[in-house]
């Protein structure tokens, strides 16, 4: 038996005259951690569905345990131990755990009558495998993504599998979640199964993979050890594009503060927190999942009512008791998740950019202007470079970067005075991340405030002018981003080695 689990030979895939796949090549070990890496839409899902069976190379073969394939089907991949947890986990989230990890073995063993002994006997040995502590009656619906990722791990296994696929599965995960599920695929990997990482994260890219191949624009560009490897040229290998990001200077700044938080204090969340952001800066808060960051700018933005404490818009004393009170001042926010809370998916891009100043582009009985929407519209699209065939396309067709560019649109056509963004490059690729952050400089030196709230330090450091490292409910640090480094916010966000100073 050779060494390679396996190989992919000059596998070629179109959908209606697209070229998604021109002849790729791809070789897993058996036993190691490889990272498959490339921008959106490089033909990384697709190679995945032709792995797995959902769909057929239009030309090209691969093996898969010494055995030569032109075609697989689904079953044929799944004996052959291939098993693919892609980013929405496929679980039913109206069962419990134990229902989701068993039923898949019920329908193989083409059983009639339910047995909920012998499921239960299933879901414990699936989930024993990896150590999962979970209650097995629980519904998936009410656990965490971690938690529904490691239920997808559990059932994977259940399979004797000897490759897993894992298509973007740090997507919506906490640095935490994230350690333990490396954690946990370094055991699978030390049990002998082959992971198949796909990614776009640099970071996590290095701390997990032995491997790598990056695809971009359906070829492949490049393959090797991962070792070998910096973050620059690997940016460069996966858009083709040179990027040298350093920290934001402001070219000026507002006499007066944009906005001035003084003492403010929210119960369970955080207490006593001063600060102000001028117009023309980027201002970085950062801090662990809990350390109050998000619960902080969502006063800011009316989603909560402080307890106590003072907020000044332009050095005049307002109060915020919902969204629409920050909207009237001229605030906007980006949530983490624009999925679910920022875009309406099946809506055309048009709809999503307008909906928060239809007021202003409707006419008396609430009749729009049509030709005004359409002006304003194809100004944001082309100011923020969406990429997209038309307008009216459903939003849920863009990329990542692109659909985040819609959602910045909706508030930028606000006239805003502050811009705040919660985690404002979740889940985009890394060279929509690096148009982002220098739309956000841009944005600045126009003399928009903007307040980025992230967990991702390199991203903090390289986008702001100034940071607030958040612990426990409290500013313990203001940094100036040019005099810091990834490592000591780090250790200042975890109190490990730090005296507060703030």
């Amino acid at each position: 038996m050779s060494d390679i689990l396996l190989k992919i030979h000059d596998i070629k895939k179109s959908f209606g005259g697209v070229q998604a796949l021109r002849g790729v090549n791809l070789e897993i070990r058996r036993g190691e951690i490889h990272c498959l890496a490339g921008e959106n839409g490089c033909g990384k899902s697709t190679l995945i569905k032709i792995i797995s069976g959902v769909y057929k190379a239009d030309s090209g073969s691969f093996e898969i345990n010494d055995k030569p394939y032109r075609h697989i089907s689904t079953m044929e991949s799944i004996d052959q131990g291939i098993q693919v947890i892609y980013q929405d986990f496929s679980v039913f989230p109206n069962l419990s755990v134990m229902e989701n990890l068993s039923l898949n073995m019920e329908l193989k063993s083409k059983r009639q009558i339910v047995n909920y002994r012998r499921m239960r006997e299933i879901a414990t040995e699936a989930v024993s495998k990896i150590g999962f502590k979970v209650d097995l009656d629980e519904r998936v619906e009410n656990l965490s993504v971690a938690e529904r990722q490691l239920s997808a791990i559990c059932r994977a296994l259940l399979y004797d599998a000897k490759l897993i696929i894992m298509d973007e599965p740090t997507a919506a995960l906490t640095k935490k979640e994230v350690k333990a599920l490396f954690s946990v695929i370094k055991k699978l990997q030390s049990e002998g199964i082959s992971i198949l990482f796909v990614s776009h994260k640099l970071d996590e890219v290095f701390e997990i993979s032995e491997r790598y191949t990056i695809f971009r624009n359906g070829q492949n560009v490049s393959s090797g050890n991962t070792a070998d490897l910096d973050d620059r040229t690997f940016a460069f290998y996966m858009t083709g594009r040179e990027f040298a990001e350093e920290s934001y200077t402001p070219v000026s700044l507002s006499e007066t503060p944009v906005l001035s938080a003084h003492h403010l204090t929210l119960k369970g969340a955080y207490s006593d927190i001063s600060f102000d952001v001028r117009g023309g800066e980027i201002l970085g808060i950062t801090g662990l999942l809990g350390s109050g960051r998000t619960e902080l700018v969502q006063t800011l933005f009316g989603i909560y009512k402080p307890d106590s404490g003072q907020i000044e818009i332009k050095g005049k004393p307002v109060r915020i008791k919902k969204v629409s009170d920050a909207i009237s001042k001229g605030i906007g926010y980006v949530p983490p998740d624009r999925l679910t809370e920022g875009l309406f998916l099946p809506q055309p891009i048009s709809k999503n950019i307008v909906i928060s100043k239809l007021d202003k582009l409707s006419m008396h009985w609430g009749i729009l202007k049509r030709k005004s929407i359409k002006t304003e519209v194809d100004a944001w699209i082309h100011e923020l470079s969406i990429a997209a065939q038309d307008r009216e396309v459903p939003v849920q067709t863009l990329s990542g970067g692109n659909q985040q560019k819609v959602v910045l649109a909706r508030w930028l056509a606000n006239d805003l005075s502050l811009l705040i963004l919660n985690g404002p490059t979740v889940g985009v690729d890394i060279g929509s991340k690096y148009d982002i952050h220098a739309l956000l400089r841009e944005l600045a030196r126009r003399g928009l405030a903007i307040i980025v709230i992230s967990d991702d330090l390199p991203e903090v450091i390289a986008c702001t002018s100034r940071i607030l490292v958040m612990r426990a409910g409290h500013i313990v640090r203001e940094i100036l981003s040019k005099e810091t480094t990834v490592e000591e916010l780090g250790e200042i966000s975890t109190g490990v080695g730090q005296k507060e100073t703030a």
